[in-house]
């Protein structure tokens, strides 16, 4: 399964302003290693972190078990604001 695929799908249920998110992958010096990156409207902020980031941690441990399914690679995930 496509990581950053399932990581927008998510993240893209969460969030009022569908049009606004962008997920991307960046490559790491690590070599098990995977970034992606999340851009959210600012006003939707809270709402993909969540309370004391708990929203944001339920995604990383999503992402991070299909990972586990597929091709066993650490996913670090950034959440940011524009």
């Amino acid at each position: 399964m496509d990581l950053v695929k399932l990581t927008e799908n998510i993240v893209k249920s969460l969030v009022v302003n569908v049009d606004a998110v962008s997920v991307k992958e960046f490559p790491t010096d690590e070599e098990n290693v995977m970034l992606i990156q999340v851009v959210v409207d600012s006003a939707d902020m809270g709402r993909v972190i969540g309370k004391s980031g708990r929203t944001a941690n339920a995604i990383r441990t999503l992402v991070q078990a299909s990972s586990a399914l597929s091709d066993n690679k650490y996913i670090k995930i950034d959440i940011d604001k524009f």
